[in-house]
């Protein structure tokens, strides 16, 4: 089972990624982050903009969506267009959960 430093699972009993608690974690650390961040194509689960460089993270549970869907709508949705002007490096970040093994499915990064 997947859980964060307090030992309470990441997954809450949904069994769908806590964002909000991501959120709140990345937030009291000071760094400049925003959850459910909305655009034309729809709503990115977060945005961290950090060290000159902006991360754009999708969540999924890959039981009710096929694997890769996490980064397929990072990249269909065009998210990272909203963060081009800034002129920084852009990062997708694509992080998909197993609501049967209770752990995380697969991650991964590209370039935007």
């Amino acid at each position: 089972m997947l859980v964060d430093e307090y030992d309470k699972p990441i997954l809450d009993a949904l069994d769908v990624p806590d964002v909000a608690r991501a959120n709140r974690d990345f937030s009291a650390l000071g760094l400049d982050v925003a959850a459910e961040d909305a655009g034309s194509s729809g709503r990115l689960d977060m945005v961290l903009r950090f060290n000159a460089n902006v991360y754009l993270f999708e969540f999924k549970v890959v039981e009710s969506t096929p694997s890769g869907a996490a980064m397929a709508q990072l990249k269909d949705r065009r998210y990272a267009d909203k963060y081009r002007s800034r002129g920084e490096p852009i990062h997708l970040i694509a992080v998909e959960f197993s609501s049967k093994a209770r752990n995380l499915a697969s991650f991964s990064v590209e370039r935007a």
